[in-house]
């Protein structure tokens, strides 16, 4: 079911359902904060989500302008979306329904960022702000409803799924994880079940991998000691948040050539792998030429989430349920707000009265001390708030059937002693 939505809102942008990671890399905003600067300038409100297999742009606006917003600055191939869409989308994202890892956690806390930077950098409005914690509110209630988030629940945990899988077991292996931020400690978390012989933790902040490793039990390295530690391992998981390449060709094949395998492991004939979850890529696209490393990216973890999926199917069907009630009362909600306009003509004119009737009544009484001037501006206050409480009602109501026309008459037959209808509408209704 469609609702009529009164306030223009939109999005574009291009996931894993219809990107690889070269066109996800290719379309991504290097520096966000300057894009929503500029973004402003052209919108009431601007929120740019980026993670490693999305980035989409949300703007209180007309899809139109954000389609040729985007192509002025290079991008194509993207998808869009206006209206009660948008907030549908919004809905199943922060639901996780629309993750590649169905049910995954991460996205509410995304979200909740990517509003943080728009109002930091100014580019928000209260219409995107009610949408995206009213998106977060439903995706923490499908998560309380449903069992969606249950088992391996973000990208971090299927990247160790995925490199179980291709070894068979991760028991007794040596692992490094490189980069420790959000995604560094999932994967962290993820692998510390895994009876590993080794797990080895390295980040651009040393500290911050120290702190890492005495919650998981591994063990922090420096990152000029990178190149060693990952000829020590059998599988290598990056995740940092790095704007460039962090593992290059040449040291890392200088180092395989000079010490490949600890002389101890009993897995000294299988390939290195690489397992690539950070968004830009942290490996060099030219690391798969050297002999006995493989290199695998978020592309590969659409196998896990497929059958992911199929575990949580019954699971997605309940939330769409859910959903589909929630997406009615998004709609009154952001209706609701655009009455608040008509309604500040209304109390504008309201106050202005309050203030004209105050002044005269003390005027008409001989030496009003403070005492009597506050009580009749509070009594002034109550009169006028009690006599526009029916009004206000009966304003954000019609807004909240996408009925803002009469929203508006109404205001203007208080204001201005207009007619709600004229003669001829009388007659059509």
């Amino acid at each position: 079911m469609k609702y009529r939505l009164l306030t223009p809102v939109a999005c574009a942008g291009i996931t894993h359902h219809e990107a690889n990671i070269e066109q996800l890399e290719k379309f991504r905003f290097s520096d966000e904060k300057e894009f929503l600067e500029e973004a402003r300038e052209h919108f009431k409100g601007v929120v740019l989500l980026q993670t490693c297999n999305r980035v989409e742009i949300y703007v209180q606006g007309e899809a139109e302008t954000l389609d040729s917003y985007l192509k002025s600055k290079g991008r194509e191939g993207y998808r869009t979306l206006d209206g009660c869409s948008t907030l549908n989308h919004l809905l199943r994202l922060a639901s996780g329904i629309d993750s590649m890892i169905v049910g995954e956690d991460q996205i509410i806390g995304q979200l909740k960022k990517a509003l943080s930077v728009s109002q930091e950098t100014g580019a928000c409005s209260p219409v995107l702000d009610l949408c995206i914690n009213k998106a977060v509110h439903a995706g923490v209630e499908v998560r309380t409803r449903t069992h969606i988030n249950n088992g391996a629940v973000s990208i971090g945990s299927a990247a160790v799924q995925l490199a179980e899988e291709l070894l068979g077991s991760l028991e007794g292996r040596h692992i490094l994880v490189v980069g420790v931020g959000e995604m560094g400690k999932l994967v962290a978390q993820a692998l510390a079940a895994k009876n590993l012989m080794a797990m080895y933790v390295t980040n651009r902040t040393y500290e911050a991998a120290q702190r890492l490793a005495e919650i998981i039990g591994g063990k922090a390295v420096k990152m000029d000691e990178l190149y060693h530690y990952i000829s020590l391992s059998d599988v290598v998981i990056s995740c940092t948040a790095a704007p460039h390449t962090v593992i290059h060709y040449e040291p890392l094949k200088e180092t395989l050539d000079k010490q490949r395998w600890p002389i101890e492991t009993e897995h000294m004939n299988n390939p290195l792998i690489l397992i690539d979850i950070a968004q830009p890529r942290d490996i060099d696209e030219n690391i798969p030429d050297i002999d006995g490393v493989k290199v695998f990216t978020i592309d590969d973890l659409k196998s896990v989430s497929e059958s992911n999926m199929d575990t949580r199917r019954h699971e997605a069907e309940m939330a769409e349920a859910y959903l589909l009630e929630e997406e009615k009362n998004f709609v009154s909600l952001i209706n609701r707000a655009s009455a608040n306009e008509a309604l500040g003509d209304l109390y504008t004119w309201a106050e202005s009265i309050r203030v004209r009737e105050r002044d005269k009544a003390l005027g008409r009484i001989s030496y009003a001390d403070d005492r009597t001037k506050e009580i009749l501006d509070d009594f002034s206050r109550v009169i006028v708030k009690k006599l526009l409480t029916d009004a206000t009602f009966a304003v954000r109501s019609c807004a909240e059937c996408g009925d803002m026309r009469n929203a508006e008459k109404l205001v203007l037959a208080i204001t201005r002693g207009e007619k709600p209808c004229s003669p001829k509408e009388d007659l059509e209704d």
